[in-house]
């Protein structure tokens, strides 16, 4: 409930996370924040390439994320781990067969326009576009819905960002979404349980 300050408000006023102050400038979306990274601290390459079509599926991937892996992800994990804390009854098997499908219709679209045949995302290295990616998709993971079990080509591109990215440093990103499967509800601020019980409700 951080991001519900009054001093949090000052860096984003939305008060919603990421947001980023450098100095006096700040900034607000997860997308935009990592662009700016990228050019600030003149990252390798490949993060983001200078080559223009490699570039382009980047950006391709980023414009396409966000109401899709993104929204279907994020709606699977606040379904299965935030809506029963919240309501104190356990979630209707066919709101989860719901959501479930949901995430699996924009899985097969990820691997079919997005993966393909390549070991990342804009071809052979890994990109801000892969990162992005794999972050939205432990959301569900840490829901307990192993969305890779199931799926090779997509375990086999998880183990490759992973190694990229490095074992330890990934497992320490994501040390949080995994355990959320042991949330309660009183480790969650109050107005932050209204707020996502308003939310989830009106779903």
């Amino acid at each position: 409930g951080q991001h519900r300050t009054e001093e949090f408000r000052k860096v984003n006023v939305l008060m919603k996370v990421p947001a980023l102050r450098d100095g006096s400038f700040t900034l607000a979306e997860s997308i935009a924040i990592l662009l700016y990274l990228t050019r600030k601290f003149k990252t390798p390459d490949h993060w983001y390439p200078s080559d223009l079509q490699k570039r382009a599926r980047v950006d391709e991937y980023l414009s396409w994320q966000h109401v899709n892996i993104r929204g279907k992800g994020s709606k699977l994990f606040l379904t299965k781990v935030l809506l029963p804390l919240l309501t104190g009854q356990p979630l209707p098997p066919e709101k989860l067969e719901g959501v479930t499908e949901e995430l699996n219709v924009v899985l097969k679209q990820f691997e079919e326009k997005f993966l393909q045949d390549k070991p990342f995302i804009a071809g052979s290295e890994v990109s801000l576009a892969d990162l992005v990616a794999l972050v939205e998709l432990m959301q569900p993971v840490g829901a307990g819905y192993d969305l890779f079990e199931e799926r090779p080509k997509l375990a086999e591109w998880r183990r490759r960002v992973e190694e990229a990215v490095g074992k330890q440093l990934f497992q320490e990103a994501h040390e949080g979404i995994l355990n959320m499967k042991n949330l309660t509800a009183d480790k969650i601020a109050p107005e932050l349980l209204e707020h996502f019980k308003h939310q989830l409700l009106k779903q």
